[in-house]
């Protein structure tokens, strides 16, 4: 029988103890260590760690495998105070309170977004467009921190459209030092100069200063924006923008004389696909459909396998 070893980027302090592959998904069993002291939430006596495990299995969505659907399933631990013996979960570190989905996850999302819509990205990635909608949400409301030691060279402004059809927007800091791996930096709502602005003050001074290139689109609102904080930067406009525009132009002058055919145009007037710009594509074909039927074997897999992946059957979110 082959055996294929691949390296997983798991988020710090994690440890993997199974792994299941189940139809279109990937199941991966973990754990993580707890502090040796908590803080009773109600009564605040701290106290020596009393570690309890519910019954029930958490299923967390986490980035694609292979382009497939990816999970973290667990064991929910608990603490029970000594002392006023109330009980209290004790939350993941790679996930926020009662979500199915994790921090990178959410990361994830935001930059599929790019370019994208609510409803586009829900669908593919399986997941409702109330869930993406909660995801940006949160990460609008969340403080924007970035490490003053960290190293960025290149960013990246973009806008995102919340919602096909309405006029709500947010404005992406990405850190493109790194181009095979983005990272989000910052989210603000709007997509104005105030609010490119407020991206790029998250940034210290000296990260700032740093700053070699910068890519956006070709709104005066962003290049103002980065004209003003980001003094050492040189204004890169990205392939995907400047495609768009052609496109735009070429659906003007075709609309403007009927006698023209899309096909004299070449296809000028098409969308730029997503993936010639360098936007991650649908997750191998899983849609909507696919990843749901992850999700009910994920629901319904009691008995497959030992462990925790035995007992799939049982699960739950805090």
């Amino acid at each position: 029988m082959a055996m294929i070893e691949i390296d997983l980027d798991m988020p710090e302090g994690l440890h993997l103890s199974g792994y299941e592959r189940i139809e279109q998904g990937h199941a991966f069993e973990v754990d993580w260590p707890v502090d040796d002291t908590f803080t009773c939430q109600r009564c605040r006596r701290s106290e020596k760690t009393h570690v309890q495990y519910g019954d029930k299995i958490h299923v967390i969505r986490d980035l694609d495998v292979w382009g497939q659907p990816s999970f973290f399933v667990y064991q929910p631990p608990c603490h029970r105070c000594g002392s006023c013996n109330h009980r209290q979960w004790l939350i993941p570190p790679f996930k926020r309170k009662h979500v199915t989905y994790t921090y990178r996850f959410e990361r994830w999302v935001l930059q599929m977004l790019i370019g994208s819509t609510e409803e586009e990205v829900a669908r593919r990635l399986g997941i409702s467009a109330e869930m993406v909608a909660t995801i940006v949400a949160h990460q609008l409301q969340d403080e924007q921190h970035i490490a003053p030691g960290l190293q960025i060279t290149d960013v990246g402004l973009d806008e995102i459209s919340l919602k096909k059809g309405h006029k709500l927007y947010a404005t992406i800091l990405t850190d493109l030092t790194e181009s095979s791996r983005p990272r989000i930096l910052a989210v603000q709502a709007g997509k104005d100069q105030a609010a490119a602005e407020k991206c790029l003050d998250c940034l210290s001074q000296e990260q700032r200063r740093q700053v070699r290139t910068h890519r956006t689109d070709m709104s005066p609102a962003y290049l103002a924006a980065c004209q003003i904080k980001l003094p050492n930067s040189q204004s890169v406009i990205d392939r995907f923008h400047v495609a768009k525009r052609l496109g735009e132009a070429a659906d003007r002058v075709r609309k403007k004389d009927p006698g023209l055919q899309k096909d004299t145009i070449g296809g000028a007037a098409e969308r730029v696909s997503v993936v010639s710009v360098g936007v991650s594509p649908s997750s191998g074909g899983v849609d909507g459909a696919g990843a749901k039927a992850v999700g009910r074997t994920l629901r319904e897999a009691a008995g497959v396998g030992g462990g925790l992946l035995g007992t799939l059957g049982h699960h739950g979110s805090f």
